[in-house]
């Protein structure tokens, strides 16, 4: 018996190791992979090249076929369709390749090495998902793990922008670091032209940077490892409950599908109707509109406002496709909603559909049920609200000036555009150095407010100026709590608002000062709308950007990594938590006004 278990031990030891060298030579497998596309190489280079990747693709299959063989329990379905649909593609791209394009036309298409690069892609997701990953709460704490998580990003999007084949001509490092941090942070200032200065590789490096920071390189790979292994530890499932804001630890992996699910589908609608709403007269290729599409629908939806137009939306052929804006501004209003709104609103409207249809089958309910939560009811209020305004307040305003060229219908589209933009899209449908100053005031004010908790959007957020503006509101009226909707609002909810808006105006005021000191020459309007920009991840610009000194790109790089990150969440990750104390002082009220 003992010698059995011995045997049994060495077996599965020797089977770990065996996995984790299919593992390894996945990722090496990878980083060719992107060592291709970011060098040209010799043709006996890629030779050697290819003869790995068909290497690494044997190497997947005979993993996923011995895994389902020692399997004890029965795969789950959707797992098995993902494996099913990866081998079966694979094979068809071997087919292609070792038979010959002539021998098999009807996959002649599949007769190409980026095919074969999407099969290394396949093989490396799948052994990645296999690996155990622990997030340690005696190593990071969530917040430590979150801001980690961006700076690994940041750093790994330099070293790819800084790749041969990413740039037409070469980029230096401050510029490389300056734009992978604007696109890890979602923010969209950049310091070189993305559509000119950027190959069709380093776009795509870009587009991959801005949807990591848009949704977290956490949430992708967490949820990678629990779709294919069916479970996680228990404290793996608190440090990302800590991570996503969940509120029950059952339903930490039903809110990262949530999310994932909710993101795919609102960028693959967006990027379908972006690619119909486009002239093709601007874009003749194919290929050319699609990516077109996805990149813009992925920017929009991650509040990014990246452009590969160089001068944005505003460029001539595009300013006048009112349809095309009108995407837009869905793609970055759900985006700026946040994931628990999204979700909330999904739930409400099964909810009034299921009410209308017992209606007219003459059913009466006897109650009427919470659906729509406080949170999601503040938001939708203060983000229609400040909508409403700004899109009234910019048309008038700019009436004369910037929506002079545009007619009807038009100028309230574009005034609804330059209303809600500045809420940390970033895009621009107008000439932004035309603006009159007091567009420019609005403008800081909707930038410094910002989107929704747990969106991809930037800024103090609408919570908490709505948060501000309730307790304001109750002092006048001499109330001592906050009531809105029949719900008393929490104090921990009041404190950490004041704290988010006294802490954006010290990071946004250090910014300024700073720029204010290393480019005297330039404008204090200019730098005041720089760091408000940076800061809320807009991304909207006077023009300035790519004058800045060395010294002040570095700080817009830190503006704009705490303006995603938060600075409370940065104090949280380097304060140690004090261990509550069961005892209470005397109050005394101070002297404030």
């Amino acid at each position: 018996m003992p010698h059995t278990k011995s045997v049994t031990r060495s077996r599965k030891k020797w089977e770990g190791s065996l996995f984790k060298f299919i593992f390894y030579t996945t990722l090496v497998g990878v980083l060719l992979f992107v060592l291709d596309f970011g060098f040209d190489k010799t043709r006996q280079a890629q030779l050697w090249f290819n003869g790995f990747y068909f290497f690494v693709i044997a190497l997947g299959i005979s993993s996923t076929v011995v895994r389902y063989l020692k399997k004890a329990k029965k795969a789950r379905r959707s797992v098995l369709l993902f494996d099913s649909f990866s081998i079966v593609i694979t094979l068809l791209i071997l087919l292609a390749h070792f038979f010959g394009e002539e021998s098999h036309r009807h996959i002649s298409f599949l007769y190409s090495d980026n095919w074969v690069k999407f099969a290394i892609l396949l093989t490396f997701i799948r052994e990645f998902s296999e690996q155990e990953i622990n997030y340690r709460r005696t190593l990071l704490n969530p917040a430590q793990l979150f801001i980690a998580s961006f700076l690994g990003i940041i750093l790994l999007g330099t070293a790819l922008l800084m790749l041969p084949n990413a740039t037409h001509q070469g980029i230096h490092f401050l510029d490389a670091l300056f734009t992978a941090t604007s696109a890890v942070c979602v923010t969209g200032l950049v310091v070189v032209d993305t559509g000119s200065y950027f190959t069709l590789f380093g776009q795509s490096v870009i587009l991959f940077l801005i949807q990591a920071g848009g949704i977290g390189i956490l949430t992708v790979a967490s949820y990678f490892g629990y779709f294919f292994r069916g479970g996680a530890s228990y404290e793996n499932q608190l440090t990302l409950s800590d991570m996503t804001g969940g509120s029950k630890l059952g339903e930490v992996f039903a809110t990262l599908r949530r999310i994932l699910v909710i993101t795919f589908s609102i960028e693959l609608v967006a990027a379908a109707l972006i690619f119909l709403s486009l002239d093709r007269g601007l874009l003749p290729s194919f290929f050319q509109r699609v990516f077109f599409s996805v990149f813009h629908a992925v920017s929009a939806f991650c509040n990014a406002g990246f452009s590969t137009l160089s001068n944005g939306l505003y460029e001539s052929g595009f300013r006048f496709n009112y349809a095309l804006q009108i995407v837009i501004i869905l793609a970055f209003a759900l985006g700026g909603l946040g994931f628990p709104i999204v979700v909330n609103i999904i739930k409400y409207l099964k909810y009034f559909i299921g009410k209308k249809i017992f209606y007219f089958r003459g059913k009466q309910q006897t109650h009427r049920p919470w659906v729509l939560n406080l949170n999601s009811r503040i938001t939708l209020v203060t983000t229609l609200s400040l909508s409403v305004v700004g899109t009234v307040l910019f048309y008038f305003i700019e009436y004369g000036n910037t929506l002079a060229e545009h007619r009807g219908a038009g100028k309230w589209i574009t005034a609804l555009f330059g209303a809600t933009t500045p809420r940390t899209a970033g895009f621009n449908t107008v000439d932004m150095a035309a603006l009159d100053f007091t567009t420019i005031m609005l403008l800081f004010l909707l930038m410094w407010i910002g989107a929704s908790p747990a969106s991809t959007g930037g800024g103090i957020k609408t919570n908490t100026f709505a948060i501000a503006t309730l307790n304001f509101l109750s002092l006048a009226r001499g109330k001592t709590k906050i009531e809105i909707f029949r719900r008393e609002i929490a104090d921990i909810s009041v404190r950490r608002a004041f704290a988010v808006i006294a802490l954006s105006l010290v990071v946004i005021g250090t910014g300024i000062i700073l720029i204010s000191a290393f480019d005297k020459e330039k404008h204090l309007l200019d730098i005041a709308f720089e760091c408000f920009s940076a800061y809320s991840t807009v991304g909207l610009s006077l023009g300035i950007t790519a004058k800045l000194s060395a010294a002040s790109k570095f700080v817009i790089i830190a503006v704009m990594f705490l303006g995603r990150v938060s600075m409370l969440t940065l104090l949280i990750a380097l304060f140690r938590k004090v261990k509550p104390h069961h005892y209470k002082y005397p109050v005394e009220e101070l002297t404030i006004n």
